[in-house]
């Protein structure tokens, strides 16, 4: 359903109803139409592991896998992911113990305060390695994600780590 009302230019569009798959679950609401994604995992679904930081897309912390896409959910509508199938750092830990991923980062030191941690596993999670060769490739691969503690040498081990490098 459609929310409208009037508002003086026009009739406006208030609120709009999406349905997404989150993490293999169904997610409906009925959210306002300027509502960001990642304000809708992080409030109206309680996926705090959804970081905000820049909130221009340009730290990485924010970021969802959509679609099998990476995508900054900071910079982009809740209701431009109706329909979508979205998965978040919470969607690719298992239900016990951390992923190979994220075991990786903690046995090499590739977190310190862990804000960035969550972006860096979920935009590696979407990237096949093959495509990334060596630590070259590895640095282009999180190159849209920052880390303001580690200095990235503990993230790249883990990443060869993870990647059987």
């Amino acid at each position: 359903m459609t929310y409208q009302h009037e508002d003086g230019n026009g009739l406006g569009i208030e609120e709009l109803d999406i349905t997404l798959d989150v993490n293999g679950e169904t997610a409906s609401s009925t959210v306002p139409v300027r509502m960001l994604l990642s304000d809708f995992l992080r409030d109206e679904l309680g996926l705090r592991g959804v970081r905000v930081g820049c909130e221009h897309g340009v730290c990485g912390a924010c970021t969802v896998v959509l679609d099998g896409a990476a995508v900054r959910s900071c910079i982009l509508l809740a209701v431009q992911a109706d329909g979508a199938d979205v998965t978040t750092i919470e969607g690719l830990t298992p239900d016990t113990g951390l992923g190979v991923l994220q075991q990786a980062f903690s046995d090499n030191d590739g977190l310190q305060c862990g804000f960035c941690t969550s972006g860096f596993i979920v935009t590696l999670s979407s990237l096949d390695p093959d495509d990334f060769p060596g630590d070259g490739g590895i640095l282009e691969a999180i190159s849209g994600n920052l880390c303001r503690c580690t200095g990235y040498r503990g993230i790249v081990d883990a990443v060869r780590s993870a990647w059987g490098r």
